[in-house]
């Protein structure tokens, strides 16, 4: 883009200019001075362009750039020449070119800056995200950013040419129970009543399939007051899809086709489709995890049946009590004792009571319970897992199945990890389907939806237990994180009410959260469904970025702390009384 002042962009000086004279604007981003002659490299957006100042084109000019220093913002006139051979740098797009620079206007001055750019990767996030605006200066930041705008517009162009309409739902919104805890803003014409700001725009869009639009789509910011991580924050952006008169099918080909055209259009690449397919029940029994990561094959295997008739109490108690036992076996890899005993206590860290190892040595087997097994143990465990070996080594848990699974699952992990057994940039997408409806909270002693409430049951629920229940509920998951979920929604107003049934919502509670909802599926409200995709863990995952703070302009920090503009602040008495508040003192 042509802008006043500046010809072209840095990295976009090629042999076409040769001999022109051009304009250029960015930071230093590097100063050599070598006696007689000077060299810059200016940055801007684009990349890098050598400048050289040589006191025999201008004096003046010389002498003011020996005063630049790192990121001062310069405006440079010259002649675009070839380097000598030997200086040519084949690591950038301009490396065969140079500016002679006959005019130099220093636009801004920097001072000493609080982190040097090169060395960022070795500073405190907390400052970096304090002086943001320097950290995104960094190549590495800018090509985050180039890339999650181009996903971004491949979205766009895609659903467009899909017959999408982009529609915007509120910000601020309703109260409604859907899972997470919500943030909330008081009204100062409603004194003692409140706003929430959106987890999603749920409602809405199931009330825009209700409005006859039938295809929808937003990149829609949302927000949830949770305990923050490596891939969550309290604001965050996704891709919301509903649409009606469909399937769990004709969503999920939909999207299979959005993401094979975004990797088109983004890297050039073909994206192998369909994505396989995995049920929630397969995933979990095999990885652990709702979300398993496929690029490397580490199953957990069921060994119930090599201990039922053990004398290891523990184990035999564990199965008495309706408990499993499971392990992960690592084939032709011997592992030193110190590493197996410092195992240990590394599952205790991911949640583990305790961790039994069993290895096999002379066909022999070798474990701190050893004496307690069989002399054949190795048959017996190749019966059960084939490809067991005389370098074989099973680490087990016992326990209840979904704990004892859990920690399996993260153990499955953290071998792989220590392995090397993940391959680097693959990327495998995987379809979670038929999840359950819901899930029994022990301590309330009530049933919870697993996704939300306006999930439609599979056919024959009502005939079920509502732990064997399945949703029409789907996830789809890429390199073992959920990239995002969706569901076919209730459109009846009678299925919708025995849910809320199920879930111990009485009818006056439900007419007061959900009334709306409740009325639009009485006048007229399509079949539809519809998915949610987090656009932030998608770059995350594409940039081999190890937090989505990285892919996000101005992130919180784990503790949800804004260093740059220094939020949350407290509010003065006079505000607070304008909304008709007050602050408690907190409970010691």
């Amino acid at each position: 883009m042509q802008r006043s002042g500046r010809t072209v962009e840095c990295a976009k000086v090629d042999q076409n200019l040769l001999g022109k004279e051009i304009t250029l604007t960015g930071w230093v981003n590097r100063r050599r001075d070598h006696g007689g002659l000077i060299f810059i490299d200016l940055r801007d957006r684009s990349g890098l362009m050598q400048l050289v100042f040589n006191p025999d084109f201008d004096k003046k000019t010389h002498e003011l750039a020996h005063d630049l220093r790192s990121e001062d913002v310069i405006k440079v006139i010259g002649k675009v020449v070839k380097r000598s051979d030997e200086t040519i740098n084949k690591d950038l797009p301009t490396g065969e070119l140079e500016l002679q620079v006959e005019n130099l206007e220093i636009l801004n001055k920097a001072k000493t800056l609080p982190f040097m750019l090169e060395e960022a990767g070795n500073v405190d996030e907390e400052l970096r995200l304090k002086y943001r605006y320097l950290d995104l200066r960094r190549p590495e930041m800018q090509h985050n950013f180039s890339l999650r705008h181009k996903v971004i517009f491949a979205i766009r162009e895609f659903l467009n040419d899909h017959g999408f309409y982009d529609l915007e739902t509120p910000i601020l919104t309703k109260n409604t129970p859907e899972g997470a805890r919500e943030f909330i803003v008081p009204s100062r014409v409603s004194k003692g009543s409140f706003y929430a700001l959106p987890q999603s725009p749920q409602l809405y869009k199931q009330l825009l399939m209700a409005s006859g639009f039938e295809n929808y789509f937003q990149i829609a910011r949302c927000f949830r007051d949770e305990d923050l991580r490596a891939d969550r924050q309290p604001e965050f952006t996704q891709l919301d899809i509903e649409m009606s008169f469909i399937n769990e099918h004709d969503v999920q080909s939909l999207t299979e086709q959005l993401y094979a055209f975004v990797w088109k259009k983004v890297f050039g690449k073909e994206l192998s489709l369909p994505f396989e397919r995995m049920t929630y029940d397969t995933a979990f029994c095999r990885y652990g995890s709702d979300k398993p990561d496929v690029r490397f094959n580490l199953p957990i295997h069921n060994i119930d049946a090599l201990f039922k008739d053990s004398e290891l109490k523990f184990l035999r108690a564990v199965l008495d009590k309706g408990g499993k036992i499971g392990a992960v076996a690592v084939h032709d890899h011997e592992f030193a004792r110190s590493e197996l005993d410092g195992m240990v206590g590394r599952a205790q860290t991911l949640g583990a009571k305790g961790l039994l190892w069993i290895r096999f040595k002379d066909g022999k087997a070798d474990s701190p319970v050893s004496k307690f097994l069989p002399d054949n143990f190795l048959e017996q465990v190749q019966k059960i897992i084939p490809e067991a070996n005389e370098k074989t080594t099973l680490f087990v848990v016992a326990g209840q199945y979904d704990e004892a699974w859990t920690i399996l699952g993260r153990l499955r992990l953290l071998l792989a990890d220590d392995l090397k057994l993940i391959p680097k940039d693959t990327f495998k997408f995987l379809w979670i389907t038929d999840f359950p409806l819901f899930e029994y909270d022990k301590e309330s002693k009530r049933w919870n939806a697993v996704h939300h409430p306006f999930t439609s049951p599979q056919e024959g629920w009502e005939q079920l237990e509502p732990k064997d229940m399945k949703a029409r509920a789907y996830d789809l998951v890429l390199n073992g994180v959920e990239l995002g979920g969706g569901s076919i929604r209730i459109h009846q107003a009678e299925m919708q009410d025995k849910v809320f049934d199920l879930l111990g919502l009485d009818k006056e509670t439900a007419q007061k959260k959900f009334g709306f909802l409740l009325e639009a599926q009485q006048l007229g409200f399509p079949p539809h469904g519809g998915i949610a995709f987090g656009i932030d863990r998608f770059i995350m995952l594409l940039t081999n970025s190890k937090s989505i703070r990285d892919v996000i302009a101005f992130p919180k920090t784990a503790r949800g702390f804004d260093p740059l503009m220094e939020g949350p602040t407290e509010v003065d008495n006079d505000q607070l009384r304008e909304y008709g508040l007050k602050i408690m003192p907190s409970k010691k």
